[in-house]
């Protein structure tokens, strides 16, 4: 019998589907693929994945942000609609809500689908001094009554930390090794691997974006490129879909500092990648296509 098959959500902060211009870090950058994503151009750069242009703006005025957005992911509740506004920041007591009934982790639990995790290193200040506000993807590990990933796992080859290349811990002075893209990417496969269900978190381009500094935006979105192709190169995609995902746009237009009104770009390879693509519309379809993936019985194809 076959192994079942598995999901990897790679999230990206603030990453949209853009157009060509000197505003876009993505027009013309090298080695960029699978994140060149440029309106009428995208399904040419996607590495055999499935595009499908995703609506973060849910019906509701303004511009997406983060707090609904990613409530929205990892809930497949419409937050912004629910609430009638969109929530920059971090969730707050309405959306907390929604997370603690209706998170990914949870409803995978409930389902019999298991293991399940999130990736991700935690900074030992987040256990020694618990912050007031929380992140979307922490209030939905929280609500599966899951285990956080910590330094010791990152030192010892466990987690991945969202700065996958280590850099931040190391300017801090922490003895940990510098990663090389292929290297971080060897640690979230082995982890997708053992998992039915894994999460990886990236929100370092929607600060870039916030700054818009160019040669910083370009640096950071190459790096991450070569991240993914070597994810890509290590997932066993007979059996594993990976899913990426943004919350709204950003860093592809660096000509303000505030978030876009623009799709965002959801990218499946591996299995299962024509139903899942087909299933979504909108940010409120993440977790419905991977609950639906997950737990019902298919022939795998790509």
């Amino acid at each position: 019998m076959s192994p079942p098959c598995s999901v990897l959500l790679f999230f990206i902060d603030g990453l949209g589907i853009g157009t060509r211009g000197p505003h876009n870090p993505l027009d013309g950058l090298v080695d960029a693929e699978p994140l060149a994503i440029l309106q009428y151009e995208a399904a040419n750069n996607t590495l055999d994945g499935i595009l499908v242009p995703t609506d973060p703006r849910l019906g509701v005025a303004g511009r997406p942000q983060s707090a609904s957005g990613q409530t929205t992911i990892l809930t497949g509740i419409n937050a912004p609609a629910r609430l009638g506004y969109h929530k920059q920041g971090f969730p707050n007591a309405a959306m907390r809500e929604i997370i603690s009934e209706h998170s990914i982790f949870l409803q995978l639990k409930q389902a019999g689908i298991t293991p399940i995790t999130f990736a991700n290193a935690y900074t030992p200040r987040f256990f020694d001094e618990r912050p007031r506000w929380v992140s979307a993807t922490t209030a939905a590990v929280e609500a599966a009554g899951l285990s956080f990933r910590t330094l010791a796992d990152l030192k010892n080859n466990r987690a991945v930390y969202q700065d996958f290349t280590n850099s931040f811990f190391i300017e801090r002075g922490e003895a940990i090794y510098l990663r090389t893209p292929a290297a971080a990417a060897e640690v979230l496969t082995a982890i997708a691997a053992e998992n039915r269900f894994t999460l990886y978190e990236y929100f370092i381009t929607d600060k870039v974006g916030h700054k818009q500094d160019m040669d910083l935006a370009k640096l950071v979105l190459q790096n991450l490129a070569s991240f993914l192709r070597e994810l890509l190169k290590r997932v066993d995609l007979s059996r594993t879909s990976v899913i990426l995902t943004s919350d709204h746009g950003n860093i592809e237009d660096l000509s303000s500092r505030n978030h876009t009104l623009n799709d965002v770009p959801t990218i499946v390879w591996g299995a299962h990648r024509d139903r899942i693509a087909g299933r979504i519309k909108s940010l409120a379809d993440i977790t419905p296509a991977i609950v639906e993936s997950l737990t019902k019985k298919a022939t795998t194809y790509r």
